[in-house]
């Protein structure tokens, strides 16, 4: 592909997450109050959150595996941002927690365009300027977040969750149409069809990967538990979606410069660094007791998450076997993402049977497992 067209693409995918995000994260401040204003418990908020995060996994999955088999990229994009827009308005209609479930699984499948996308961003890409652009993606992802978070602090209180809700689903069907009518896909340069990949498929550094990625997501549980931690610490209502947008913020402010750091010292050394940071954050919790120390938890929380949203899928795309990109990220978003929804269901069962720090204890000690197995992969 060209660098100018290079560039068109890389810019339109950043503006359609941008939208996206800025819809998705109207409402995502106030997502475990709503919740729980609904009737739900710890645990049940955590089943809805890991629910929706398996999900997540198992639509990137089916859809990375299909896109490698029919060479086909953009239809799961487009697609995937009217469902999250469709979910939104369910959201504004529901009046009881389970009602939720069968929405929270709708939007979760629209992140079907994950893996389709990243495949897409990953071929156009070097590996000099790879973690640069994925970098920039999340930046745009993250900057679409704040500027959602903002209108959520400054409205929510006068126009409701459900009001919040319906306006929010209409900048994913502007992200919907950026991609449908944008986005050129090219045919495939040969004919070869492709079997699909299978296990056997991945070489012994990728399962290694795989398998210490997952023992971080059983521990690394959903940003709910942190934001209704700060509720029961003693920060107001009002105040929670502030903490909200300091680790969005922070990540959006970060991605970029650990996606460049990553193209010079490598992928490997910045996640240990993110895996690190979730472990300090884990830690102000339970050992740092005061307004200040949560504040800071949250901006730790918010560079962990600019670290590990931006070099894992350049890690994972360059492990990968080059013509089933898609399908090894969607596979490991799969993994990754089943190991979530025991993850908050772990930790809200944690949470509500034996006090609210044992969570990060648990967290803790398997981000400790991780990072010394990825001490063991090579780059």
């Amino acid at each position: 592909m060209e660098p100018k067209e290079t560039k068109k693409t890389v810019r339109t995918f950043a503006l359609a997450s941008f939208l996206n995000d800025l819809g998705s994260d109207m409402i995502y401040p106030i997502w475990p109050l709503f919740v729980t204003s609904l009737g739900a418990n710890m645990a049940i908020l955590g089943f809805i959150d890991g629910l929706g995060d398996a999900i997540v996994s198992i639509s990137q999955a089916a859809s990375g595996y299909i896109s490698d088999k029919t060479r086909k990229r953009k239809v799961f994009i487009w697609i995937g941002y009217l469902l999250g827009s469709l979910s939104r308005v369910g959201y504004a209609l529901s009046s009881v927690w389970q009602q939720i479930i069968p929405l929270r699984i709708l939007d979760r499948a629209g992140k079907m365009r994950g893996a389709p996308r990243d495949a897409i961003m990953a071929d156009i890409s070097t590996k000099e300027n790879r973690g640069r652009n994925f970098g920039f993606l999340r930046t745009m992802d993250n900057l679409g977040a704040v500027c959602g978070i903002l209108i959520c602090i400054l409205f929510s209180g006068l126009l409701g969750y459900r009001n919040l809700f319906l306006i929010a689903a209409i900048p994913s069907v502007l992200s919907a149409l950026l991609i449908f009518f944008l986005i050129k896909e090219k045919k495939p340069p040969d004919t070869k069809i492709y079997k699909g990949l299978t296990f056997s498929d991945l070489d012994k550094n990728f399962k290694l990967f795989l398998c210490l990625s997952s023992f971080f997501a059983l521990g690394s549980f959903s940003y709910s538990f942190l934001l209704i931690y700060a509720k029961e610490f003693g920060f107001q209502i009002a105040f929670v979606p502030v903490l909200y947008l300091v680790f969005t913020a922070v990540a959006s402010i970060s991605s970029l410069p650990f996606g460049k750091l990553s193209d010079r010292i490598g992928r490997k050394k910045v996640l240990m660094l993110s895996y690190i940071l979730w472990g300090l954050t884990a830690a102000s919790f339970i050992f740092i007791h005061s307004y200040l120390a949560i504040i800071l938890a949250f901006v730790l929380y918010g560079l962990h998450k600019g670290a590990i949203e931006t070099v894992q899928k350049a890690f994972v795309s360059e492990l990968a076997p080059m013509e089933y990109r898609a399908s090894s990220l969607g596979g490991f978003q799969m993994v990754v993402g089943l190991c979530a929804l025991p993850a908050s269901l772990i930790a809200g069962l944690l949470w509500d049977k034996m006090g609210i720090f044992v969570p990060f204890y648990f967290s803790l000690g398997l981000t400790i497992l991780a990072t010394i197995m990825l001490i063991f992969v090579n780059e």
